[in-house]
């Protein structure tokens, strides 16, 4: 995944109340208590916790992910080094150098610059992730209540299925950019420091299409309907967010593929409504029944009705 400007600028630790060496089960831990208590459907019509909840859950999207959480740390202790250029690389406020291959390919992703030339590929070509995106599922109550596994159908971009992702029409192939010779990026100087930047002919790619595949226009990707398969466990309630891993939009050059997040909504019970883990109900019973005790016939979710002893006086 390419780092996000918004990785030097917030702390996801502190937003989730962990120290930056605490471990993942700590930080799984910190994640779910703010999530229970933060949850809009515990905090109706309070924006402020909403606006907490999607803080937390942004945070946890990158630190909760140990490859993410990697990434992140190491954004943030190479901008924590950096205080100038030194002989060779970049220095740190202490005269430390740190090697300009790690920050043209880290800092080249932040602020739009390509870095030297990354493995397997051209310099300005590197591996991008695909985009996350979301889906509503729409759940009986009995099937929010017991789990299920089920499909999710969504419109969404796909890998082309003509010309497989490389955007050239069957029977041809992109070319090598005659202008950046395939490196996908070109030299811009500024003053005393020279800076490579994205091929303008090519983006990057370090090769052209002259013949577009006439279904993706030279994409590599078409919009097309699919299903993906998810799991929904017993218990959730209406607004759960569910994280299917690789479900996204697919990467670009060779990057992965993003994340699909799926949005349960649950309809409404004539008789139950769910409180925390129980399940409850309103059971209308006569002055007579409560004054005196009865035994009441109690309806269940799933089986046989069962009889409840309703003491006197209630």
């Amino acid at each position: 995944m390419a780092p996000q400007r918004e990785w030097l600028e917030k702390d996801y630790y502190a937003v989730l109340g962990v120290s930056s060496d605490a471990d993942q089960k700590a930080v799984t831990k910190a994640y779910r208590a703010l999530a229970r208590k933060l949850h809009p459907d515990a905090n109706p019509d309070d924006a402020a916790a909403e606006e907490r909840f999607k803080e937390v859950s942004a945070a946890y999207d990158v630190v909760g992910d140990p490859e993410k959480r990697k990434e992140y740390d190491e954004v943030r202790a190479l901008a924590a080094r950096g205080g100038g250029f030194g002989p060779g690389g970049f220095g740190g406020f202490g005269g430390e150098t740190v090697d300009m291959g790690d920050l043209g390919s880290i800092f080249g992703n932040l602020f739009g610059r390509g870095g030297g030339r990354g493995p397997g590929g051209p310099a300005g070509r590197r591996p991008r992730r695909g985009a996350d995106l979301e889906a509503e599922l729409h759940l009986s109550f009995e099937d929010a209540v017991d789990g299920v596994t089920t499909s999710v159908r969504l419109l969404a971009d796909a890998v082309c299925s003509t010309c497989h992702g490389d955007g050239a029409r069957p029977g041809t192939s992109p070319k090598v950019c005659p202008q950046c010779h395939g490196q996908g990026v070109v030299a811009e100087d500024q003053g005393p420091f020279s800076f490579s930047t994205p091929c303008p002919r090519c983006g990057g790619r370090g090769s052209v299409i002259e013949d577009p595949c006439p279904t993706c226009a030279g994409s590599g990707l078409e919009r097309r309907p699919r299903e993906v398969k998810v799991r929904i466990p017993a218990g959730v309630t209406d607004g759960t967010r569910i994280r299917v891993k690789g479900r996204g939009a697919p990467g670009r050059d060779g990057g992965e593929a993003g994340d699909l997040y799926v949005i349960c909504r649950v309809a409404p019970h004539q008789l139950f409504r769910v409180e925390g883990r129980n399940l409850a109900l309103t059971l209308p019973v006569t002055f007579a029944e409560a004054a005196l005790g009865a035994d009441i016939v109690v309806p269940t979710l799933h089986g046989a009705p069962v009889t409840v002893r309703i003491p006197a006086g209630t």
